[in-house]
């Protein structure tokens, strides 16, 4: 069965309030003269002060809206903590966890990503849990060892009856232009299916998995023809509406 493809777009620290509802207003109004491909789902993650009111201005689209993080609790006494719950109650649909900057620069760690995929589930947000390894840690042949550990840790801690996507993100990747060989890409994407399938039988044909790293409109084709990717998870790229409908363009040409 063909997996409905999910493109996320991760805006990290970039855009002010004004700039996000203007990036909204710009592709709703260009996605009225031209819908694009059918078949597939975007998500946009501004940031947490912009997540509301990009939220409001895409009330009744097409296009979902997510959070970068989110912590862990619903309430209470917790400076500058932002649950599930108010994630949500702010329009969020889905929430990034464990992305590579999150781990390597706020230390969270296996069990902390694993929690905040309980909480977010927990809060009726859909987690995009990201996995990949470093440079180093690739260097040394240890790419299926990082991703096992990384993925496993979160397959046991939920179960199958909720929907989690994960999508597959080299550390060494993002930011530098480099990517994966389709193969190489396509070798990891096939390890965390199996893994899945190991843990949550009957589910990995279900189950999506997305690219992230350094993907832009000339390298996202690469990625479409590989079907065990669903979508990708975009940084900078995504940034500029020209650069994100053509990603998804090129995407649809080739799976929807």
């Amino acid at each position: 069965m063909e997996r409905p493809s999910l493109m996320v777009a991760n805006w990290k620290m970039y855009k002010t309030i004004h700039a996000a509802r203007a990036f909204g207003v710009e592709l709703l109004r260009r996605m009225e003269e031209d819908p694009g491909p059918r078949g597939l789902t975007q998500v946009l993650c501004p940031t947490a002060l912009a997540l509301a009111p990009l939220a409001e201005r895409l009330r009744g689209s097409a296009i979902r809206v997510g959070a970068q993080n989110l912590d862990l609790g619903v309430e209470g006494p917790r400076t500058g903590a932002l649950s599930a719950y108010l994630l949500r109650d702010a329009g969020a649909e889905y929430v990034i966890v464990g992305h590579s900057e999150r781990r390597q620069e706020f230390a969270e760690d296996d069990d902390l990503v694993a929690a905040k995929v309980v909480e977010a589930l927990k809060g009726q947000l859909t987690p995009i849990v990201c996995v990949g390894e470093t440079r180093d840690e690739r260097d040394h042949g240890l790419t299926e060892t990082v991703v096992t550990r990384q993925i496993e840790r979160v397959l046991s801690a939920v179960t199958p009856d909720r929907e989690v996507v994960f999508a597959y993100e080299p550390v060494w990747a993002i930011g530098s232009g480099r990517t994966p060989t389709a193969s190489e890409a396509e070798q990891v994407a096939q390890l965390m299916r199996n893994l899945i399938g190991r843990s949550w039988p009957g589910t990995d044909a279900l189950v999506r998995v997305l690219y992230g790293g350094s993907v832009n409109r000339d390298s996202i084709r690469t990625f479409a023809e590989h079907t065990s990717f669903d979508g990708v998870l975009v940084g900078g790229a995504s940034l500029d509406v020209d650069h994100w409908l053509d990603i998804n363009r090129r995407w649809g040409e080739v799976r929807c």
